[in-house]
């Protein structure tokens, strides 16, 4: 089973702004709950993730790596590990105001449980990321 979840948000703010803040692999990786620690080298993450599955409290260590960069509009990674592979999607599209980030993530478990905790999280972990930017951005949340 694969669990996919896609949010827009908008931002009243130049879109050069959101992009510093998406294109980052460690802003990225600090907006998510479950992902205890992480290290950066370039364009590429590797983030140390708590799961807490039936019969399975662990950490997994998740490699990602930007796939596709279109600055500054478009990034695309792809994190993989022994317990799930994750996609993620940013484009920035102008508003008249500013702009706006469509997003999508996209888990496939390796282990039996991944992709329910993920199912009950990614919407959570999406409001995190809006919280984040907004935050960077200097935003009311």
């Amino acid at each position: 089973m694969t669990v996919r979840v896609r949010r827009t948000f908008e931002f009243e703010a130049p879109p050069e702004r959101v992009w510093d803040f998406i294109s980052d692999p460690g802003k990225r990786a600090a907006a998510i709950s479950v992902v205890r620690d992480y290290e950066v080298d370039g364009n590429d993450a590797t983030w140390q993730i708590d799961l807490q599955l039936p019969l399975v409290d662990r950490t997994a260590t998740v490699e990602t790596e930007d796939i596709e960069r279109e600055e500054p509009r478009y990034v695309k990674f792809v994190g993989k590990s022994s317990v799930m592979r994750v996609t993620g999607e940013h484009r920035i599209e102008d508003t008249e105001t500013g702009c706006r980030l469509h997003n999508e993530f996209v888990v496939d478990g390796r282990l039996p449980g991944v992709e329910r905790f993920f199912k009950k999280r990614l919407d959570a972990e999406l409001d995190n990321l809006d919280a984040a930017l907004r935050r960077d951005l200097e935003l009311p949340a």
